[in-house]
């Protein structure tokens, strides 16, 4: 019931401009947006980039990310790979797609680079459930499906936590979901996520992460980074 509901609201999300200048997209139903009202680059650049992908000192990284959204985080992370020349290969989990075309009224390629509409084009026109070729840095593969039946295969590197929050997706943040991601963690593995709560840290610790608060971007005080740490699970 729950999942059929925010299906509706993605449905009726409303365009609005957050105070870096970006877009986010406002849920009325369940009174939450997709980012930070405080800034939605500036957001997911704070916790997903420079917390997360900038930490993994690999070359060839398998990125997961739970929540695709708005495909923030994945054009930020294109940015990034096309910048540095890693590899990186994108897989995103997410049952409920937005609308290519409200995706696309989003302004987050102009405001990150202007070079970046066709790429973000790109990646919300790709088709889901098979890997796309973005460039030869960056291969995506969006798949529609359900976070807590999914199965798991190959290994993560870097894990992006980014569903709704714990109030409105419970069922998201268990230590048996996090713990089906752990088991798929190299070791060493970043996960990092907004949420910075005591339950979000007891289910990362449960399933073999370190739980390490840092400071969030404007507008939050802490989020977390976990780092998976093998031996813990042994």
């Amino acid at each position: 019931m729950f999942h059929a509901f925010l299906y509706f609201c993605n449905m009726n999300a409303e365009l609005i401009l957050t105070e870096d200048g970006s877009h986010t997209l406002f849920v009325p139903e369940i009174d939450e947006c997709y980012h930070s009202s405080h800034g939605a680059i500036q957001e997911s650049r704070h916790i997903f980039i420079e917390a997360g992908l900038k930490q993994c000192a690999k070359t060839d990284i398998r990125l997961l990310e739970v929540g695709f959204g708005t495909g923030l985080n994945a054009l930020l992370a294109f940015a990034e790979a096309e910048k540095t020349g890693k590899r990186i290969h994108y897989i995103a989990l997410e049952k409920f797609p937005i609308e290519p075309n409200k995706a696309l009224s989003l302004n987050f390629p102009e405001l990150i680079s202007p070079n970046l509409r066709g790429i973000f084009e790109k990646i919300h026109l790709s088709e889901w459930n098979e890997p796309q070729t973005i460039s030869p840095f960056f291969t995506l593969e969006k798949l529609e499906t359900d976070f807590t039946a999914y199965y798991h295969t190959g290994q993560y590197d870097v894990i992006f936590f980014d569903a709704f929050s714990p109030q409105k997706q419970p069922e998201m943040w268990t230590p048996e979901q996090l713990g089906k991601i752990a088991t798929h963690c190299n070791p060493g593995a970043i996960l990092t996520t907004y949420c910075a709560k005591g339950i979000v840290r007891r289910a990362l610790q449960s399933a073999g992460f370190t739980a390490e608060r840092l400071p969030g971007p404007p507008g939050k005080r802490e989020i977390f980074r976990g780092t998976y740490q093998l031996e813990m699970k042994e």
